[in-house]
């Protein structure tokens, strides 16, 4: 039986917990052994996210003949364009050396989750000669759907954002948001909410629903298993982070047949397609969170609330030809064993 190891992230330094455990369940359904401690042997391949500390361990299994694949999300960059604190730039630039030394130095393999990523690893560390792939993220379609339990309105429209934490650098996110909201209300024929859910500062809160003119929903931290009926009951989700690797609630979204409109960043453009909904350019400089052009986005966003028919069979669609989880286990397991 074919036994595959897989490794924690460093908390702190990206991945996602969520990712190890749809994808161990992906395996074990293909009658694949899995295990989680690198002195748990043997097995036939390792598969890590981003970075371990366990460099030493690593080193020994390569030396054994062990393939090890690394796979990389973005890099850490907001830290360096707007101050997180020192604490927050040190753990960031670490996070970075650490996941740029296992991709030079020890990895027989890298998983990308995106075009975008590729490039923008080659962009600042250059290229690798070991093999790598492109391998998006997936969902089970089942459980990502757009029939089942909601709560949309037919009398106010959502625009929904869906991020793990608009802090850190990324502020600017929310801000994007708020301000997109606040132009779409203007030119829609129905009141208009605006939903967050993510880790926000109390601080961040109060400051925007001070300011920002419509009602906003703080809905926090919520449990995995409810994104599905909060995606079925918006109307749009809105992409806020900038440059994003390969953002989880995008394609969340569009298995649930929820629209995306999103500044054209990172790599939404691979995700986004096919009339799932409507990117538009940034009109300044992202890595450098310039400001954006806002009149675009508002038009698109319009297009979409409006023709929701349309493009919530069109987001359903792009996701099920392109974001399955059966789909996702095997561009990983093209790599882990060939």
């Amino acid at each position: 039986m074919t036994r595959i190891c897989l490794i924690p992230h460093v908390q702190g330094i990206g991945g996602t917990v969520s990712f190890r455990h749809k994808f161990a369940a992906g395996l074990q359904a293909r009658g694949i052994d899995v295990c989680y401690d690198l002195d748990d042997t043997p097995y036939d391949a390792i598969l890590l996210t981003n970075s371990t500390r366990q460099l030493g361990k690593l080193w020994r299994a390569r030396q054994r003949g062990v393939p090890i694949i690394q796979r990389l999300d973005g890099i850490n960059w907001a830290h360096r364009v707007k101050p997180t604190g020192l604490r927050h730039y040190l753990r960031s630039e670490y996070g970075n050396w650490l996941m740029a030394f296992i991709r030079r130095r020890l990895a027989t393999g890298i998983v990308y989750q995106s075009q975008f990523v590729v490039r923008r690893w080659e962009h600042v560390y250059g290229p690798t000669p070991i093999p790598h792939w492109v391998v998006h993220n997936g969902v089970d379609l089942e459980i990502y759907a757009p029939d089942g339990p909601h709560q949309r309105s037919a009398e106010t429209y959502r625009l929904l954002v869906v991020e793990g934490s608009l802090g850190g650098g990324h502020e600017i996110g929310l801000c994007n948001a708020v301000q997109l909201a606040k132009l779409l209300a203007q030119e829609l024929d129905l009141p208009l909410e605006l939903m967050v859910v993510g880790r926000v500062p109390e601080k961040a809160q109060k400051y925007w629903q001070e300011r920002a003119g419509i009602p906003i929903h703080w809905a926090g931290i919520v449990p995995p298993e409810s994104i599905p009926e909060i995606d079925r009951s918006a109307h749009a989700l809105f992409s806020a982070e900038l440059n994003p690797p390969c953002p989880n609630s995008v394609i969340e979204a569009l298995a649930c047949g929820l629209p995306v409109v999103a500044f054209d960043t990172g790599s939404l453009s691979e995700l986004v397609a096919g009339g799932a909904g409507r990117l538009t350019a940034y009109g300044s400089d992202p890595f450098k969170m310039g400001s954006p052009d806002f009149s675009p986005l508002v038009e698109a966003a319009v297009e979409v609330v409006g023709n929701q028919k349309r493009f919530r069979a069109a987001a359903r669609a792009r996701a099920a030809a392109n974001f399955s989880l059966e789909k996702m286990v095997d561009g990983y397991l093209q790599a882990l064993v060939n």
